[in-house]
């Protein structure tokens, strides 16, 4: 018989508040608006809290907890992993986090040009004892286009990515796509993975005659969410990546509704 030294008592007295395996990739299928589904792999996190009496958790039972889904995650199966860990694990409180890269077709704005664009999505789902906690982020590149540049400039105006994080918790599930949009919605222009000259054309003036600040951006994403009926809480992170500038400019608003 081999000895379980992962159950031996721990003298320390320190609890641990998560243990787990990190950077797992999985493939995953997802829902999507457009076209029904569509395949994808996920970065996974899984992890337990550990009492303070014993020493270690066993590890190989994570694996074993995600391998049980078969060769493909589904949302409902990552929805139900961490109740799945605290009865495996013995555990109060679970954690599973799955990164992925998801994918729209995006028609240019002039030409119709068409070209895939991918987006960070993380689906975070946390359980304690009959409560679960899902959030949804997404991770959305923008164009900004600075309004004291514009306004100060005789020629021009500096423009710049950014990056949107967008997290929610919804009272009914929100489309990616959604969410995505309504980010790209609250910037001076979106990004394209495929643009022609009329596009390039279309897009800096679109941003020319829409400037935003970061804070700009981060208030419009934040006006929009407290309108959509199914959120119920929000994160809006914006991070602009200044074309003129030795830093990057951030703004963070978060909640603005009840829960």
């Amino acid at each position: 018989m081999l000895h379980d030294t992962q159950n031996q008592r721990d003298a320390r007295g320190l609890a641990i508040d998560r243990v787990g395996v990190k950077n797992l990739r999985f493939p995953m299928r997802i829902r999507d608006r457009d076209h029904a589904e569509q395949s994808t792999v996920a970065t996974v996190s899984l992890a337990v809290d550990l009492p303070h009496h014993y020493k270690g958790t066993h590890m190989s039972r994570f694996v074993e907890v995600l391998h049980s889904h078969g060769h493909c995650l589904t949302v409902a199966d990552m929805a139900a992993m961490p109740r799945e860990l605290m009865k495996r694990l013995h555990a109060e409180k679970a954690h599973a986090e799955f990164r992925f890269p998801y994918f729209r077709a995006k028609k240019a704005p002039a030409t119709g040009a068409e070209g895939l664009m991918d987006y960070g999505v993380i689906f975070e789902v946390n359980a304690e004892g009959k409560k679960i906690d899902f959030v949804v982020t997404v991770e959305v590149p923008v164009t900004t286009l600075c309004p004291c540049s514009k306004a100060i400039s005789a020629r021009g105006a500096h423009n710049q990515r950014g990056v949107v994080t967008f997290a929610v918790r919804f009272r009914k599930p929100v489309w990616v796509e959604e969410m995505i949009e309504l980010v790209e919605a609250s910037a001076s222009a979106e990004l394209y993975s495929l643009l022609k000259r009329p596009d390039e054309k279309f897009v800096t003036e679109q941003a020319y005659d829409k400037p935003v600040f970061v804070e700009d951006l981060v208030r419009n994403v934040a006006v929009r969410a407290r309108k959509h009926k199914q959120i119920r809480w929000f994160r809006v992170e914006a991070e602009n990546f200044e074309s003129i500038h030795n830093h990057n400019a951030y703004a963070v608003i978060e909640s603005g509704k009840a829960k």
